[in-house]
This record gives structure tokens, C-alpha cells and sequence, in this order.
């Protein structure tokens, strides 16, 4: 009791929550991993028609963050109707429910043999932050609300992730899958999972403006101290096969049985539009 005495004051507890939130804010500035590695080539997590939002296609880090190991990471967003283009920000309505959106209860796929280090699926599946005002919001709670939140409870981000599932795919690779359907988590820690099984659906839980998938490999299986891992899928976009990332809001078509080509997903510039889906 002695030893713990100058802890009892709530000057010295707001002190160490101050230090805690320093210390988390300089994560996101903070390079980690080893630069040049080959990516490694896995099986896209969902099938179906995606439009790829801050890819690292596009530019590394692809979410302006290198913290929780998310410096390759990318956002896949539903988008199953060919004349009906996929844009991150509307006027109206200023929300809506998860359920109105494509992507929403769409499976999630192991994309290689692996097993459960992480999975949690009792957050709530949030409105859409998708219009101008409502973006705004995602900023604010993302930014101060959530990322305070996990800070103070040390639990690396799980309430900007949401509803997520951590798989280790042997050789130091961890493969990270957020904002999951409420409910829908499919595994448990330990779990053995093989590459296509089912494991989740996409849902609309944490920091996030629409139901999408978000995606990256990290190589560690605690986020907090993991740097970001490459990775590539063979995919379908414009009538050609890419092995690769794709990116800068082309849309794509993943594929899991037919060989691929060794070219770059795409030379396009990111685009200057707002990217949400976080």
C-alpha cells in the first residue's frame, strides 16, 4: 500500500493518462517494419466487385499511419453495381442504417491456413458517417473519443478497429480483419482455420464512415508494437489480371483459382477526393 500511496491522487492518475495519449499520438509518426520486402501473395479476403479506398497502391503509409502495424493497409467497399459509382462523401442523407449498404453481412474469407490469435465481435454496427457533415463527426470521435478510449484502457486500438479478428499465417505474419459485423465472428483464439473459410462478415463497427472490410498484415501479433507487412492478390480490373495491390478506386474482382500476371496493379496517382471508409 505504501509503494502505491502517490498513485491514490487523481493528479498523478491524470498525469499517467496524459503520457499514455502522448505516447500513442507519436505511434502514428513513427516508421516501423523493414523497407523493400517482397509482399507476401495471399488469397483476397472477399469475392465480388470492391472498389480499393486508401491503398497502399496509392501511398505508403496508405492511412497517413504507421501506428497498430497499419502501414500497407488497405479499405475494401462493396460495390456490386457497375453503373453505380462508388464515391467516399454525399450530401444526403447525413446517415444511414449499415444494413442499406451492399457491402454490409458480406463474408469474410481466411486468406490463407492459419490460427486465431484475436477475435471480438461484440461491438454495435454504427449509422454511416458518409456525408459531409457526418465525416466531419467520424474525425472528432476517431480521432479524440476512440483513440482516447483505447489508450486509457490499453487495449491497442479495439475501439477504432471494432469488431476485428487477428489470424497468425506462420512465418512472422499476422493478417488483421476490422470493422466486423456484430455477431458475425465465426472463430475463437486457438481456432485452426484453412485458406477460404468463412470467419466474419463485413460490418460497420468502430472508427468508420461505411461498411467496408479493412485489411493488412503486420508482424506481430500485438498491434501496438507491430510494424506493417506487403502483401499482394490476384485480382481482375479493367479485363486484366494483376497480381498485386489494387488501387486508386478502380474497381476490382478478386480471383482465387486463375494465375495472374506479374505487373503493378496500377500506375495511377491517388485520387484528391476525401478518402473515408477509414
Amino acid at each position: 500500500m505504501a509503494l502505491s500511496a502517490p498513485l491514490h491522487g487523481m493528479g498523478a492518475l491524470s498525469v499517467a493518462g496524459f503520457v499514455l495519449i502522448v505516447c500513442g499520438v507519436g505511434l502514428i509518426f513513427v516508421p516501423g517494419g523493414v523497407p523493400g520486402l517482397e509482399p507476401v501473395v495471399l488469397r483476397c479476403p472477399v469475392d465480388g466487385r470492391w472498389v480499393p479506398v486508401n491503398s497502399p497502391a496509392d501511398k505508403v503509409p496508405s492511412h497517413g499511419t504507421h501506428e497498430l502495424g497499419q502501414t500497407y493497409a488497405i479499405d475494401l467497399v462493396h460495390a456490386p453495381d457497375p453503373a453505380r459509382e462508388w464515391r467516399p462523401l454525399r450530401k444526403w442523407p447525413l446517415a444511414s442504417r449499415p444494413e442499406t449498404f451492399p457491402g454490409f453481412g458480406r463474408d469474410v474469407a481466411a486468406p490463407a491456413d492459419g490460427v486465431v490469435v484475436q477475435a471480438g465481435g461484440r461491438q454495435r454496427d454504427h449509422w454511416s458517417r458518409d456525408s459531409w457533415p457526418a465525416f466531419g463527426y467520424l474525425l472528432v470521435e476517431g480521432m479524440l473519443f476512440r483513440q482516447v478510449l483505447s489508450l486509457l484502457t490499453l487495449s491497442a486500438g479495439r475501439f477504432i478497429i471494432g469488431n476485428s479478428i487477428v489470424l497468425d499465417l506462420g512465418d512472422g505474419v499476422y493478417a488483421v480483419f476490422a470493422h466486423l459485423r456484430r455477431g458475425s465472428v465465426r472463430v475463437r483464439k486457438g481456432d485452426r482455420v484453412r485458406a477460404g473459410d468463412v470467419i466474419g462478415q463485413v460490418g460497420n463497427s468502430g472508427n468508420s464512415s461505411e461498411p467496408h472490410l479493412h485489411f493488412h498484415l503486420m508482424d506481430r501479433p500485438r498491434p501496438l508494437a507491430a510494424a506493417g507487412l506487403p502483401f499482394a492478390f490476384h485480382y481482375e480490373s479493367d479485363g486484366e489480371t494483376w497480381t498485386g495491390v489494387p488501387g486508386g478506386r478502380k474497381p476490382f474482382i478478386p480471383l482465387t483459382d486463375e494465375p495472374a500476371s506479374d505487373e503493378p496493379a496500377s500506375d495511377e496517382p491517388a485520387s484528391d477526393e476525401p478518402a473515408s471508409a477509414s
